[in-house]
């Protein structure tokens, strides 16, 4: 499905923002694979007739994480253990700062109903460029992922145990909403 041309506003209340971790290092099988939501974000599209005249602008509230499931490991995820990786993102890893995406350049993607999206990924007082698809299907829904490698932006992977267990470099970030006039 082509967007049709207007600006649509998605946020928490029509979609989903969240972030996948793995986990790497000699005890990595002590570790959870996480999920982890962005609950206050808000991103604005304005779809112009093209995909070129598309432009794309996102922010999140880099407080505003929380894991919602834990994986793998030895023992399951508790409440305690969330809110204890809560704070380590809070405080040891995100810092509170600025994220901000501003598209840069839109273009048909290589399937109907795909757009390529390239633009500039602020994180942790740092910028560097990204890209991503995003997929549309006929019920407006639009999804999307794109792969940041933390190191990229001067982010240290959190790691525990000595070391022995880290959260892997790079994390999947994806974003499902539905899209309405905003």
């Amino acid at each position: 499905m082509a967007i049709p041309a207007g600006t649509y506003t998605l946020g928490p209340d029509v979609g989903t923002l969240t972030v996948k971790t793995g986990k790497t290092g000699a005890a990595s099988k002590a570790g959870h694979d996480l999920v982890i939501e962005v609950g206050a974000w808000s991103a604005t599209l304005t779809a112009g007739d093209e995909p070129a005249a598309t432009t794309i602008e996102l922010t999140a509230d880099a407080r505003s994480l929380h894991v919602v499931e834990g994986s793998g490991g030895i023992t399951a995820l508790g409440d305690e253990d969330k809110a204890s990786i809560r704070t380590s993102i809070l405080d040891e890893v995100l810092k509170g700062m600025t994220i901000a995406f501003r598209s840069t350049a839109v273009a048909a993607g290589d399937a109907p109903g795909r757009l390529h999206v390239e633009g500039d990924l602020e994180l942790h007082g740092a910028h560097h460029p990204i890209a991503f698809d995003l997929d549309t299907r006929d019920d407006g829904t639009l999804t999307g992922s794109a792969i940041v490698r933390q190191s990229d932006w001067g982010i240290k992977p959190y790691s525990t145990l000595f070391g022995t267990l880290k959260v892997a470099d790079e994390v999947e970030v994806l974003v499902s909403a539905k899209l309405g006039n905003g």
